[in-house]
């Protein structure tokens, strides 16, 4: 095989991995909550990411318009994949996050928030508007509440 042709071979290897990245990097998981989807994140915070993450979840939604509910779970957030980022832009990257699925008529759910992370925008006299849960599960525990009492009223 010549250079040209292997060069060629790399950089699709090269597209092919970066699309698998993207969409390994916020998945979308249906949810056991009626009209809810789940959106894992861990790794690295930064603002493509972002980006990314609401561009992908708004097709979702536009896709699937029973959609009522988003829950994005931070637990896989350490310090270290943060440590980078400018807090007054991750509070700004989530406001404007939880701004858009609020257009849409989607509720934004936070769990799993790292303590620094939490710190670190309290520290900064940062105002954000979320409604967050310690944890992934009882962020799913609420929600199946609610569901129950939407139930039994009917």
């Amino acid at each position: 095989m010549d250079s040209q042709q292997e060069i060629k071979e790399l950089k699709e290897q090269v597209v092919y991995y970066e699309k698998l990245i993207k969409n390994m990097s916020a998945p979308i998981i249906p949810s056991i909550v009626p009209r809810t989807i789940l959106v894992p994140i861990a790794g690295f915070i930064f603002q493509d990411r972002f980006d990314m993450i609401r561009s992908k979840v708004l097709k979702y939604a536009e896709k699937h318009r029973d959609t009522e509910r988003v829950v994005f779970d931070f637990t896989g957030v350490t310090a270290d994949d943060i440590a980078e980022f400018d807090y007054n832009g991750l509070a700004s990257e989530l406001s404007q996050l939880n701004s858009a699925l609020s257009l849409m008529g989607l509720r934004a759910i936070y769990a799993g928030f790292n303590p620094l992370f939490v710190r670190e925008i309290v520290h900064a006299g940062i105002q954000v508007e979320l409604e967050v849960y310690t944890t992934f599960r009882i962020a799913l525990q609420q929600l199946l509440t609610e569901n129950d009492q939407l139930l039994s009223k009917r």
